[in-house]
């Protein structure tokens, strides 16, 4: 609630309802017998008692969750939580994997949390995950530890059987006919688009633009329509062909990230391991690099 200052995003974060959050939040008020925030129509801000309170209270439940994970893995079985983060145009490698690690060790429960690269980046700064699955950032941290899993560049995805399908390369003089939907500003591709290649966008008959790639994906499976993302985010899917676009020299590199220190769980470990061979695959299948 502090990080949010919203009890709506704070209750949806926390997978319980608003009333829920309100009364646990009164109830620690009534504990500490201060009031920790103060609240309007319009807005939530922490009062002088809670700015004090929560370095404090972030600190117990950090130790107390390290505490709970290193008797579970001194027992030595893999059990507790794991929280697992993923952009969107990583859900179906974090899925193929899951499902892998779930079959294997029942006794983990999974939480995964679907975000932009920025908010899964911040949530791992904060230890709210253990891993996080996303491309690597322009902007690196000094709390974060980024794996390479794979690299990949910009490519035109279209529907199988559309007039530039059987092209090696595409060029931008080959689109300029075509409609395009444009990955919006949160997507990496975009930002990529925007930064390296410089790209004048008004060359291009932009017809949409939009923020989430399952949805581009779907556009594009259905219209004559084209799109210039990652060849990652077509991979699960039949029917659409990825070509390579001819200046996209700026690699886009996968990768897992989790804190740079501190104890890290037995089960995060594992997950790891079996994430690395899961892109492994995906570089022999799909011809992606290190």
């Amino acid at each position: 609630m502090a990080k949010t200052l919203n009890f709506s995003e704070a209750a949806r974060r926390l997978y319980i309802t608003q009333g829920t959050l309100s009364q646990q939040i009164m109830q620690l008020e009534g504990e500490v017998g201060s009031k920790l925030f103060d609240r309007t129509s319009h807005s939530v801000i922490l009062t002088e008692s809670g700015e004090e309170l929560l370095p404090l209270a972030v600190a117990t439940l950090e130790s107390a969750g390290v505490c709970s994970d290193r008797m579970k893995d001194l027992r030595g079985a893999l059990a507790g939580t794991l929280k697992l983060g993923t952009t969107h145009s990583f859900c179906p490698l974090m899925t193929e994997t899951v499902k892998a690690f779930l079959k294997q060790n029942p006794g983990v429960d999974i939480k995964i949390i679907v975000e932009t690269a920025a908010e899964l980046l911040e949530m791992v700064r904060n230890r709210e995950l253990d891993l996080a699955l996303a491309f690597k950032p322009i902007m690196q941290y000094d709390e974060i530890e980024s794996e390479p899993l794979f690299s990949t560049s910009l490519s035109v995805i279209m529907r199988n059987g559309h007039p530039l399908a059987e092209k090696e390369s595409i060029s931008l003089d080959d689109i300029e006919s075509c409609g395009v939907v444009l990955p919006g500003g949160p997507l990496q591709a975009r930002r990529i688009f925007d930064r390296y290649l410089g790209i004048d966008t008004r060359r291009l008959n932009v017809r949409l633009e939009v923020n989430d790639p399952d949805l581009i994906m779907d556009i594009v499976q259905g219209t004559n329509l084209v799109s210039i993302m990652s060849a990652l985010a077509s991979y699960y899917r039949t029917g659409l062909t990825a070509v390579p676009l001819d200046r996209a020299s700026y690699k886009m590199t996968g990768c897992v990230h989790r804190p740079k220190e501190g104890y890290r769980k037995r089960s995060s470990e594992v997950f790891l391991g079996m994430l690395r061979e899961s892109a492994q695959m995906e570089r022999l299948m799909k011809n992606l690099q290190l």
